[in-house]
């Protein structure tokens, strides 16, 4: 299939084991034998640029600087030449406070919220495309040999939906190794954590690629555009909305990705397809047939 794959750890990967990010529970069966089981927990976290409430989000719980720096960052609230002073998270209030060396205030922009269709409720606001007007994504070639070995490796690895399922999963990758990934009762919430440890490292976009377990809707592809990441990947769908703005943004967008299969509906011209399909492994579909679309 072309390169070998990278089977490097991950530098973040999800802690199925902690104890924090999930709850045992007992109910009954279809039968009506008890069983017990692990579900996931949501808290909330109120996140605060300098002296204003933004926004309370609905989170498992980990990583809630990078998640508040991601959001702020995604939203268009901080900007490229900002000096962040100060990340201040507070588990007793379930709160961060980010600090910027200049003063901001965002009061109007806070009247034009839009609820979206991602799970948990997302919350962007009524002028996020504007934010896409000055993106100029860089047109990084993907070869098809980094995506089977990507979902390869990701679709294997121990995760939380593994372990109690109600969540989204989010991984930032670079050629065929996965680097960050990252969890969330919404995929949203899981997006702007990466974008939030890129901006607290430091890290460059351009050679990046984005997988996610979730749909890919018109705020999935804002957000990584947003972030200057050139590719989107999904197991998941599409939404007409998503195709849109990814091909008006110059974005590569890839979804439907299980096994030899996949559709890419924008950017086609930067795929380099060095992987025969025939030589990946299939997948069956919901009825059990392989290769079925």
């Amino acid at each position: 299939m072309g390169r070998t794959l990278d089977t490097s750890p991950y530098l973040i990967a999800p802690d199925p084991a902690s104890a924090r990010l999930t709850r045992a529970v007992t109910g009954t069966d279809q039968t009506g034998a008890e069983v017990a089981l692990n579900v996931v927990e949501e808290r909330p976290l109120t996140i605060y640029l300098n002296a204003q409430e933004i926004v309370t989000a609905m989170t498992i719980g980990d990583y809630p600087q990078y998640l508040a720096l991601g959001f702020l960052r995604n939203q268009g609230m901080l900007k490229p030449d900002d000096t962040i002073t100060g990340v201040d998270y507070d588990e007793e209030l379930e709160t961060v406070v980010v600090r910027t060396a200049s003063q901001t205030t965002y009061e109007d922009k806070l009247k034009k919220k839009t609820r979206t269709s991602g799970c948990a409720v997302g919350t962007v606001f009524g002028d996020m495309m504007e934010g896409l007007e000055g993106v100029s994504l860089p047109a990084t070639p993907v070869r098809t040999s980094d995506l089977y070995a990507l979902a390869h490796l990701i679709n294997r690895t121990p995760s939380l939906y593994l372990e109690a399922g109600a969540i989204h999963g989010t991984v930032l990758c670079q050629g065929n190794r996965p680097l960050v990934y990252m969890e969330d009762v919404g995929r949203h919430n899981a997006v702007d954590k990466i974008a939030g440890w890129m901006l607290s490292e430091g890290i460059s976009a351009d050679d990046k690629i984005l997988y996610t377990t979730g749909r890919l809707t018109s705020e999935m592809v804002i957000k990584t555009a947003m972030m200057g990441i050139p590719t989107l990947a999904s197991r998941s769908g599409f939404t007409a909305w998503g195709v849109e703005i990814a091909r008006q943004a110059g974005l590569t967008l890839i979804g439907r990705m299980k096994g030899q299969r996949f559709v890419c509906l924008a950017g086609e011209e930067r795929l380099i397809r060095d992987a025969d399909p025939a030589q990946v492994a299939d997948e069956p579909d919901r009825s059990g047939r392989k290769g079925a679309a």
